[in-house]
C-alpha cells in the first residue's frame, strides 16, 4: 500500500506567495521621521499671545499692602522736578506707584525708584483703544497706591484712554484716594476742561497764541469736559510749558471758548511754568515749588466779541501769579503772597495792569 501523497494543493501554495509578498512589502515602506512621528503623537501647543500692552517694573515684583493719601502734583514740564516726585510718593506711603503713558519706555522706573525706594515702581504703556479694554491693564491701575501720567500728547490720552475702562480705572483710583500727578500732557488732562490737541498736525507743531487770539474758533481750538474728575480742579483748565511757550494768548481764548459754551457761569486756570509744579491736597489747599511760576486764572464775564474769523475781545480776567513758598486755595480760589494783577483782550491783543503791560 502507498502512502499518502507529500504534494500540497496548489491553491495553498499561491496563498502562500501572496502572503509573503505582501510580508515584504510592508517591510520595504519607509519608516516615519521622528518628527513626523512625534507631530501625530501630539499637536503643539500654540504659545500665549503676546500682549499688546508694555509694562515694566522696579522693585518688588508683588504688591505691597499700603494706604496712600490723596492728592495732585501739577507738573508744568520740562526736567522732572524731584521734589514734585518725593511728594508723590509720600503721598503713596511707600506703595506701588505706576507710570501711565500712551507711547514711551520705563525711563521713569530707575529716576523714581531711586528718588523715593517704593516698593515697587512700573511703567505701563496703553497705546490703543482696544489695549484700554484688556482686563490686564485695568488689574494693573486698580493695584496702584499712585498713578503718574507723563507727558507726550494729550491727544493719545483722550483717543486711546475716553470712554474706556482705562479712563474709569483712573477716576476710580482718584476716589479711592489714591495721589496722582502728570507732567505736560500728564497736567493738561487734570482739570475739569482740557485743551486736547486733537485737531494739531502730526508735526508736533503747537496752537501758538496770535493764532489762536486771531480766530478763537479754529479747528485747532477743541476743548474736553471731564476726562478726570478731580473735585479740587472743578471748573478748572490747566496748563504747561506756559510762560516759555508764551501760552497766555491762547490760554485767554480757552476760558473765553468755556465761558461761550455756558457749561460754567466761572472758569478758573492753573497755568504752569516748566520746572515748576503745585502740590494740591484734595480739599484744594495747595503749595508751588520750583525755579518758575503757577498762574492762577478766574474769569466770569463772557467775552463782548468771541466768533469765528474774528479776533477776541474778552475782558475782566483776574490773574496771581505765585512763586516758590506761596501758597493757592483753588476751593476759595484765594491765596497767600504772588503777584495779583488784571488782563483784558481787545482785538486779539492782550493788556495787562502790570507796569509796562507785562502779562508774565
Amino acid at each position: 500500500m502507498q502512502p499518502p501523497s507529500q504534494n500540497i494543493p496548489s491553491r495553498s501554495i499561491r496563498f502562500l506567495s501572496v502572503a509573503f509578498a505582501l510580508l515584504v512589502g510592508l517591510l520595504l515602506l519607509p519608516l516615519p521621521s521622528s518628527r513626523a512621528a512625534q507631530q501625530t503623537a501630539a499637536a503643539p501647543v500654540a504659545a500665549p499671545p503676546t500682549p499688546l500692552y508694555q509694562y515694566w517694573r522696579t522693585g518688588n515684583p508683588q504688591n505691597t499692602r499700603a494706604v496712600p493719601q490723596g492728592g495732585f502734583a501739577l507738573l508744568g514740564g520740562g526736567t522732572d522736578l524731584d521734589a514734585a516726585f518725593v511728594w508723590l510718593c509720600h503721598q503713596a506711603h511707600g506703595g506701588d506707584l505706576l507710570v501711565l503713558r500712551a507711547r514711551g519706555t520705563d525711563a521713569y522706573n530707575p529716576y523714581i525708584h531711586d528718588l523715593c525706594h517704593n516698593n515697587s515702581d512700573a511703567t505701563l504703556v496703553i497705546p490703543s483703544r482696544k489695549v484700554a479694554f484688556d482686563p490686564a491693564v485695568q488689574k494693573k491701575i486698580a493695584a496702584a497706591h499712585a498713578i503718574f501720567i507723563a507727558g507726550g500728547d494729550q491727544a493719545k490720552y483722550v483717543n486711546f484712554w475716553q470712554n474706556t475702562p482705562v479712563q474709569r480705572a483712573i477716576n476710580n483710583a482718584i476716589r479711592r484716594g489714591v495721589p496722582l500727578g502728570g507732567t505736560s500732557a500728564g497736567l493738561a488732562v487734570q482739570g475739569e476742561f482740557m485743551y486736547s490737541s486733537q485737531n494739531d498736525p502730526d508735526d508736533d507743531s503747537e496752537l501758538e497764541s496770535p493764532a489762536a487770539l486771531q480766530n478763537p474758533y479754529t479747528a485747532r481750538v477743541t476743548i474736553v469736559h471731564n476726562f478726570l474728575h478731580i473735585p479740587a480742579l472743578r471748573d478748572t483748565i490747566t496748563d504747561s510749558h506756559f510762560g516759555n511757550r508764551d501760552r497766555m494768548g491762547r490760554l485767554l481764548v480757552f476760558l473765553a471758548r468755556i465761558l461761550q459754551s455756558g457749561n460754567v457761569k466761572t472758569i478758573h486756570a492753573i497755568a504752569i511754568d516748566q520746572h515748576t509744579a503745585v502740590l494740591l491736597q484734595p480739599d484744594g489747599h495747595g503749595s508751588v515749588i520750583g525755579t518758575g511760576a503757577a498762574y492762577f486764572l478766574k474769569a466770569s464775564s463772557k467775552a463782548s466779541v468771541c466768533r469765528p474769523g474774528t479776533p477776541l475781545t474778552f475782558a475782566g480776567v483776574s490773574v496771581v501769579k505765585l512763586t516758590a513758598g506761596d501758597r493757592f486755595n483753588t476751593a476759595a480760589w484765594t491765596g497767600t503772597g504772588g503777584l495779583p494783577y488784571q488782563l483784558s483782550v481787545v482785538n486779539g491783543t492782550i493788556h495787562s495792569t502790570q507796569p509796562g503791560g507785562k502779562i508774565y
